[in-house]
C-alpha cells in the first residue's frame, strides 16, 4: 500500500491505480490486520437467499457491522441466527468490493450467554402462546392401544432401541420410524417435515398410518435442544390430527414442542410406557371385569328365577281351574240333546204354521176377493165382458204361475232347513259327552247321581254309580271294602249291569 502511496520523485505527484488494484490492496490491508477478531452485538437485519449464505447485520447502539455466513458454515450451526438475538460472532474482516464496503465472515456463532438464549426463548413462547398453540383445550386424548406409532427420532441413536425394547416389553406394537437429524441447522425443517408426513399418509396406503406420534431426542444442552424450540416445529405439533407424545431431553429439559404436544413424556422410555399399557396388566383387568361380568349375570338369573317362583304361587293350580270347566262341559253337554229336540219340535211348530197362514187357500180366496171387489169399483170393471173374461184369464194364468213358484220355493225353503237340522244334529251326536263313553271313558256319579270330579270325592261316598257306552255298573270304592269280613265284601248281587 506504501508503494503504491509513494511519491514520484520526478513529477512529485502520487501514481495512479485501477480501481481493483485499490480495492485490492484495501482487503489486504484489512485481513492482513484483522485476521481472527471475536465480536458481540445484536442481530439486525437477517437473508437467507435460495443460495443457502446467511445475510445479517450486527449492530450495537452506535454502529453497524455487515455479516455473512457461508452455506457449509450456517449448515453446522446449533443456533441459528434470528432478528434481535445477541451472539458473540468470530471470523475475518474482509471487504467486498462490488459495493465498496467491509464486512465480517462469520466462521463460528454462538448465543451471548445462557441469558440471551433464554431471553429468545421466553420471547417465541410468548408468541406461539399468543397464537393458542398452547391451548389446553386443543390437546386430543391417546387412544388406549394404537395398532401403529411412529417415532420422529434419530435412526441410529439410543432413544430408537430404548423405544422399541419398552415397547417390547409392554406390549409389542407396529413401528415405523421417520428418521430425522435431532441437532443442528437442518433439525427443525426435518423434525417439522417428518410430523406432517405422518399425518399425510392415507389409512389404507402401502405405510401404515400411526395412531400415535413419538417424537423423542436424549439430552444435551440449550443449544443441542435449540431445534426443537423452532416455531415451524411447534407449529407442525400442534397442527397434528394425530396425538403427540413430546419426549425431548430429560426430565429438567423443557423446549417448545413440549408445550404444543398432547403429552409430555419426561423421557423416550416414558413415552413409550405412555403410548402402550402393560399387556399382562390389561388381560389381568379384563378377567376381572369377565368375574364381575359373570357374578353379575348369576345374580340377576338367580333373582329372576325367586321372582318367577314367587309369581307361580300367586297363579290358581291348574287342576282347578280344568276341574269346574270340565264339570261344566259335562252339565252342557247333558242339557244340550233336549235343547236341540226342544228347537227342531219349535222350528217344525214354526214351519207349520207359517205355510198355514202364508200359504193356505183361505188367504188365496180373500187375496181373489179382495181384487175382485177393487176391480168392480175401478173403471175396469165397466169394461165389455168379453175384455174382463180376457183379463181374468191372463190373471188366472199368472196366478197359477206364481203358485208354481210358490210350491218350489216352498220345497226349496224345506230342504234347505232339513239340511241345516240333520247338520245340527250331526254336529250334536259328534259333541255329545255320549261320543266320548263310546270311545272307552266312563263318568263316575255318587249315590245321589251327581258327578264325582276327583279321587277324593269317589272314596268319601259310600257307593259309586259307573256309566259306561252301554250301562251303568254299581261299585264301592275300596275304603268302603276294606271295612267287611277278611278285609274284602262278598259279591254283591246287585254288581250287574243295569
Amino acid at each position: 500500500m506504501a508503494d503504491l502511496l509513494e511519491q514520484d520523485d520526478a513529477g512529485g505527484n502520487a501514481p495512479v491505480v485501477t480501481v481493483s488494484e485499490l480495492s485490492g490492496a484495501i482487503r489486504r490491508a484489512l485481513e492482513q490486520g484483522f485476521g481472527h477478531v471475536r465480536v458481540r452485538g445484536e442481530v439486525g437485519r437477517v437473508s437467507r437467499p435460495a443460495s443457502g449464505h446467511v445475510y445479517l447485520d450486527l449492530k450495537d447502539e452506535r454502529a453497524v457491522l455487515a455479516a455473512v455466513i457461508w452455506r457449509a458454515t450456517a449448515a453446522g450451526l446449533t443456533t441459528p441466527p434470528e432478528q434481535g438475538m445477541e451472539v458473540i460472532a468470530t471470523g475475518r474482516i474482509t471487504t467486498f468490493a462490488g459495493q465498496s464496503r467491509y464486512q465480517l465472515i462469520i466462521e463460528h456463532l454462538e448465543p451471548a450467554g445462557l441469558g440471551a438464549l433464554m431471553a429468545l426463548l421466553e420471547k417465541r413462547r410468548k408468541m406461539l402462546a399468543a397464537e393458542g398453540l398452547f391451548d389446553p383445550a386443543r390437546k386430543k386424548r391417546l387412544p388406549l392401544l394404537p395398532r401403529v406409532i411412529g417415532v420422529v427420532t434419530s435412526p441410529t441413536g439410543a432413544v430408537i432401541r430404548d423405544i422399541l425394547h419398552r415397547l417390547a416389553d409392554r406390549f409389542p406394537r407396529q413401528v415405523v420410524v421417520w428418521p430425522v437429524t435431532v441437532q443442528g441447522e437442518r433439525c427443525p425443517a426435518e423434525v417439522a417435515a417428518a410430523i406432517r408426513g405422518f399425518n399425510a399418509l392415507p389409512a389404507d396406503g402401502p405405510i401404515p398410518r400411526p395412531d400415535v406420534i413419538i417424537v423423542a431426542r436424549g439430552g444435551g444442552s440449550v443449544e443441542d435442544l435449540w431445534g426443537f424450540n423452532d416455531p415451524d416445529v411447534v407449529r407442525a405439533a400442534a397442527e397434528s390430527a394425530i396425538p403427540l407424545i413430546s419426549a425431548v431431553g430429560h426430565e429438567t429439559d423443557t423446549t417448545l414442542i413440549d408445550l404444543a404436544a398432547d403429552l409430555r413424556a419426561p423421557t423416550p422410555t416414558a413415552a413409550a410406557e405412555l403410548a402402550v399399557p402393560v399387556r399382562a396388566e390389561l388381560i389381568a383387568a379384563l378377567s376381572g371385569i369377565e368375574d364381575r361380568r359373570r357374578r353379575a349375570m348369576a345374580r340377576l338369573v338367580a333373582q329372576r328365577r325367586q321372582r318367577l317362583r314367587d309369581l307361580a304361587r300367586l297363579l290358581p293350580r291348574p287342576e282347578a281351574i280344568l276341574a269346574e270347566r270340565a264339570q261344566r262341559l259335562d252339565d252342557l253337554g247333558q242339557r244340550l240333546p233336549r235343547a236341540l229336540r226342544a228347537a227342531v219340535q219349535g222350528a217344525r211348530l214354526r214351519l207349520g204354521e207359517s205355510r198355514a197362514g202364508r200359504f193356505g187357500p183361505a188367504i188365496l180366496h180373500m187375496l181373489l176377493e179382495r181384487k175382485r171387489a177393487a176391480l168392480a169399483r175401478s173403471p175396469a170393471g165397466r169394461i165389455a165382458p168379453h175384455l174382463l173374461r180376457a183379463r181374468i184369464a191372463a190373471g188366472r194364468e199368472r196366478l197359477l204361475g206364481l203358485a208354481g213358484r210358490l210350491r218350489r220355493a216352498e220345497a226349496l225353503i224345506l230342504r234347505q232347513r232339513r239340511d241345516r237340522l240333520a247338520h245340527a244334529a250331526r254336529l250334536l251326536e259328534g259333541l255329545s259327552w255320549r261320543q266320548t263313553l263310546a270311545r272307552g271313558y266312563a263318568v263316575v256319579r255318587g249315590p245321589a247321581g251327581g258327578i264325582l270330579p276327583d279321587a277324593a270325592a269317589a272314596r268319601a261316598a259310600a257307593q259309586l254309580l259307573i256309566e259306561f257306552r252301554d250301562g251303568t255298573l254299581a261299585a264301592r270304592p275300596l275304603a268302603q271294602q276294606g271295612k267287611g269280613g277278611r278285609g274284602q265284601d262278598p259279591p254283591d248281587p246287585q254288581g250287574r249291569l243295569i
